[in-house]
């Protein structure tokens, strides 16, 4: 059993590391920032893609919980 790191709001994380501390698959995350849910930054000629807590803090908190779910 893996342990989910705690978000913070200052910290970055790679797309692998936002993905290990919400419990999801990376291609998840993926479809997340691909569907908007969730903003990433993407230096100017960098492959690399940086994800704020702030952002995965905002993306949970702007979830809604559809009854039944």
């Amino acid at each position: 059993m893996s342990v989910k790191s705690r978000i913070e709001p200052g910290a970055v994380y790679s797309r692998q590391e936002a993905a290990e501390s919400l419990g999801i698959s990376l291609s998840t995350l993926k479809r997340l920032v691909k569907n908007g849910h969730l903003k990433v930054s993407k230096p100017h000629g960098m492959r690399r893609v940086f994800i704020t807590g702030e952002s995965i803090l905002a993306m949970l908190n702007n979830t809604t919980i559809e009854r039944g779910a």
